[in-house]
């Protein structure tokens, strides 16, 4: 989940043939973390029925300002109140007219003239209706009044040939929402540089084969974004192959070797750093430089296995009293006990540590539960949540550690 988790989204549905679009829209917010409440305008309904959107959004639209909802007389005021963003999309020349001239004579016009959250617009029209100067006007008009306005697209029309005024897609909407939520969300990490680790270390036998461990790297792209949305600058360094997240610099890496030089050469210019790298604790004493061929009178291979850096330890020992260390420990048993002897011995500043014998929470999981140990205090386990989820708890409580605002 990201910035829009939690966050009251009421979406205006108008008369356009891109209201099918709203559908997916309205997915999309939810998938986000986001609870929405639909209001269609009459126009709206011959285009898409109220129960589409009632059955994607668990919430009743609402269609009609004068059919009082029991116990709530007055729905498009509650509505308002209820309301954290007001998105209109698809907006229509005429929703855009009454917005700009302050017209409230239906359910939609109504309740956005009452509300005080912040509001965006995606137009979808003629491309005639969309150049009309009076149309103009009125879109700079909402602008002039605080109003965001998400462009419409060139592309394919319904009227069958090409010219702006396509609806913008619903990934691109979702993508603006966040991104305002990201500019008007306080971010106590602004100006830190945070390094994060991700991903299990690869060692090779050969050059097919390799020993290394089930970690996937989730919990350490989480930490990466949730670090970017709290205002951070943000190194990653992986050996996991999963999409980086945006506005984040990766460096990839595959051995232990490889990320301990990584994690040198960045480790000195960083404020906060989160080892949350599953590296392998072995690597093989020598590599063969060619496939290990399959001996017919032997079931068995013997490998030589050497231990790897221990390159928290390492920067636990080099770390000045301005930076900030984080490590993640993997338990299978006794995890508070192993932990807290390794919060001591590694230098740390914070230990996560989470039980991988639990395969709700394990390697892989997009869940996790785990427990925060710091020096002097108790241990602190939070609730089961998503991995994004848990890497804002986390850094809120390494700004808290900081004293950050």
């Amino acid at each position: 989940m990201g910035m829009l988790k939690d966050k009251h989204v009421t979406l205006y549905v108008t008369g356009s043939i891109a209201a099918y679009k709203s559908a997916l829209l309205t997915r999309l917010l939810i998938k986000a973390g986001a609870q929405v409440q639909v209001v269609m305008t009459a126009a709206a309904t011959d285009f898409v029925t109220p129960l589409t959107f009632q059955t994607l959004s668990k919430r009743p639209v609402l269609t009609d300002l004068f059919t009082a909802t029991e116990g709530d007389p007055i729905k498009h005021i509650t509505v308002a109140d209820w309301t954290d963003i007001a998105l209109v999309a698809p907006a229509t020349a005429n929703i855009l007219a009454k917005m700009a001239q302050g017209l409230a004579d239906d359910a939609a016009s109504s309740t956005l003239i009452a509300t005080a959250a912040p509001k965006f617009v995606a137009p979808a029209m003629n491309k005639n209706m969309w150049a009309n100067p009076a149309t103009q006007r009125n879109v700079q008009q909402l602008r002039a009044d605080g109003v965001l306005v998400i462009d419409p697209a060139e592309g394919f029309l319904a009227e069958g040939y090409s010219g702006s005024g396509r609806l913008a897609e619903p990934a691109t909407i979702v993508a603006a929402l966040e991104a305002y939520l990201q500019d008007h969300t306080p971010q106590p990490l602004r100006g830190k540089q945070v390094l994060v680790t991700a991903g299990g270390t690869r060692e090779a036998i050969d050059p097919v084969r390799y020993v290394g461990n089930k970690s996937s790297g989730k919990m350490g792209y989480a930490l990466a974004r949730a670090a970017r949305d709290l205002g951070a600058e943000v190194t990653l360094i992986s050996s996991a192959s999963l999409t980086t997240p945006h506005n984040v610099d990766l460096v990839p890496v595959v051995s232990a070797a490889e990320m301990e030089t990584a994690v040198n050469t960045y480790f000195g210019a960083s404020d906060i750093t989160l080892m949350a790298a599953a590296v392998a604790d072995f690597r093989p004493e020598a590599i063969v430089d060619h496939k290990i061929k399959k001996q017919d009178d032997t079931s068995t291979l013997d490998l030589h296995l050497v231990r790897t850096p221990d390159i928290l330890a390492g920067l636990g020992k080099q770390k000045r009293a301005d930076q900030f260390l984080l490590g993640f420990a993997a338990e299978t048993n006794d995890l508070l006990q192993n932990v807290q002897k390794k919060l001591v011995a590694k230098g740390a500043d914070m230990i996560v540590a989470n039980d991988v014998s639990d395969t709700a929470i394990g390697f892989n999981s997009d869940a996790n539960r785990v427990t925060l140990l710091k020096r002097d205090a108790e241990p602190e386990q939070l609730a089961m949540a998503s991995k994004d989820e848990i890497a804002r708890e986390i850094l809120l409580r390494v700004c808290q550690q900081l004293h950050l605002a």
